[in-house]
């Protein structure tokens, strides 16, 4: 076996983009601190909005192309953020970006949604055991919003940590390997809605049509659920570079982005987590996702 980093971290996405807007900072910061860093993405994000007027023939309403383009957005991205081992889970195209809830597109044979949790843990399984991480990131229950391949994701990523502990589970897979720590994604209630009282006193400043709220921000949470905060404040410009390679998905202006919905919100450097799994560092908010691993 090739000699592993002595800090290793993964994280498992739904689609390409979620990663950069949520962990992009923390990301970029361990890669650069020589950590391994591994990013699983579950689906190619084919059923997306395009933001762009002169892309909108990928979509998947006309060339269904949109799967691809994004692979290349998610390399660009890597780069810009230094991590270097990044892969789509099961293979690039393996299971299909779901949609949003209630769509039809829920029901199509071969969806991330429609696919049994254990028939698609085992491809996280053997990426668990090859590269044995000590922190895994990912989704809470919700999947931060609702999104039902956000909570694909997050039972993938809670049953993968799960099987790839079992030493009697699948040996073909790689040696048993236990994951020390497991955070969810999280933002404090009062930081997002500072984030967007700025937002708002900058006003004409903005280039966005409108201003989102912080019912419209993923896996918000009371501030006391939150038990680590990442200071990626050196690596913003490589947060806010990824985010601007998801060309299709993201539109980028100063400190603040905005989705296909137009609405503006801030673009934090500094990124929260919560212990799920795992003894805390510090009864004090960790700033390290290693805090207590003593390594």
């Amino acid at each position: 076996m090739t000699e592993l980093p002595a800090r290793r971290l993964l994280l498992v996405h739904a689609h390409p983009d979620d990663e950069s807007i949520g962990n992009g900072a923390t990301m970029a910061k361990y890669a650069a601190e020589g950590a391994g860093v591994t990013l699983v993405t579950c689906t190619l994000g084919e059923e997306g909005e395009v933001i762009p007027p002169e892309l909108a023939h990928i979509g998947p309403d006309r060339d269904d192309t949109l799967g691809q383009h994004r692979v290349g957005e998610l390399a660009d991205a890597m780069r810009e953020l230094g991590v270097t081992d990044h892969r789509f889970l099961g293979g690039p195209g393996r299971f299909r970006d779901s949609g949003m809830m209630g769509v039809e597109q829920n029901e199509r044979p071969g969806c991330l949604w429609q696919t049994p949790v254990d028939e698609a843990a085992p491809y996280l399984v053997e990426i668990l055991r090859e590269v044995r991480p000590q922190v895994v990131v990912t989704y809470d229950p919700n999947g931060g919003y609702g999104h039902p391949d956000h909570i694909r994701a997050h039972q993938i990523a809670m049953r993968g940590v799960e099987l790839a502990a079992d030493v009697e589970y699948r040996h073909d897979l790689g040696g048993a390997h236990e994951v020390a720590k497991v955070y969810w994604n999280c933002m404090p209630r009062s930081f997002i809605e500072e984030g967007f009282e700025r937002l708002r006193q900058a006003g004409k400043e903005i280039p966005f049509p409108g201003i989102a709220s912080a019912d419209d921000v993923p896996g918000v949470v009371p501030d006391s659920e939150v038990t680590a905060a990442v200071d990626g404040a050196d690596y913003a410009e490589h947060k806010a570079a990824a985010m601007r390679a998801h060309v299709t998905q993201i539109a980028v202006d100063g400190p603040f982005f905005a989705l296909s919905n137009d609405l503006g919100q801030p673009l934090p450097a500094l990124e929260f987590y919560k212990l799920v799994r795992g003894k805390r560092g510090s009864e004090a908010l960790e700033d390290d996702l290693f805090a207590g691993l003593g390594v």
